[in-house]
């Protein structure tokens, strides 16, 4: 039953990945093998995250295994970056063999790099002076909840910066957070671990960010 599932799961991938073309990389991994460091056992358009047969998985897939190593629940359309800096919206389903098992694990890979930078081009063509006149003139709306106020400045914060946190540089994201400082964001309690996460930074380096030009 193993080998049907695993043939079963090899005619999707092929199926995906003809469909979306070679931006679409769709991988299986075989976790009956001696060792999870080699477990790729079939990969389509491979060139995208630079693995073949015999790779090992990402860290998201060991961290979902690690966190939960018998009901794994599926892990779908994240945000991942290639060693080569390419931005992937990827997904993870994990399947199980006849004892329920975790078996094989089916990931797809969609390089979306060059769709935001379309996506970044098409917002300073449609954009103009009136546009962001108007935006100013829009106060932004009184709220009793902070959580809710924090989620609005991280919003504006990236808006600022222009790119999704997967795409920032350093300085983008010392930008975004002095933006953030200024904008009295840190004096809600418990900030500071809220939009570190968000930035995916330690609390140490987004207070040395905010230090920065004092």
């Amino acid at each position: 039953m193993a080998g049907s599932r695993l043939q079963v799961l090899k005619q999707i991938a092929k199926a995906l990945a003809a469909q979306f073309g070679n931006d679409c990389e769709v991988v299986i991994h075989d976790l009956a093998r001696n060792s999870i460091d080699n477990s790729v056992v079939y990969i389509e358009n491979g060139h995208i995250s630079g693995r073949e047969i015999g790779s090992g998985p990402s860290r998201v897939v060991l961290d979902t295994i690690q966190q939960h190593p018998t009901d794994p629940p599926d892990h779908l359309a994240y945000l991942t970056r290639t060693e080569s800096g390419h931005i992937l919206k990827s997904s993870t389903i994990f399947v199980k063999d006849d004892e329920g098992e975790i078996r094989y694990i089916f990931g797809i890979n969609y390089d979306i790099t060059n769709l935001l930078a379309l996506e970044t081009s098409i917002h300073h063509l449609t954009s103009n002076a009136r546009d962001e006149e108007e935006a100013a003139k829009n106060a932004s709306p009184i709220t009793h909840d902070v959580n809710t106020l924090l989620d609005e400045l991280i919003e504006q914060s990236v808006a600022l910066v222009g790119h999704p946190v997967p795409l920032m540089s350093k300085e983008d994201k010392v930008k975004a957070i002095q933006f953030l400082n200024d904008a009295g964001a840190f004096l809600i309690t418990k900030s500071g671990d809220k939009v570190a996460k968000y930035f995916g930074i330690s609390k140490y380096t987004l207070y040395s960010y905010v230090d920065i030009n004092k």
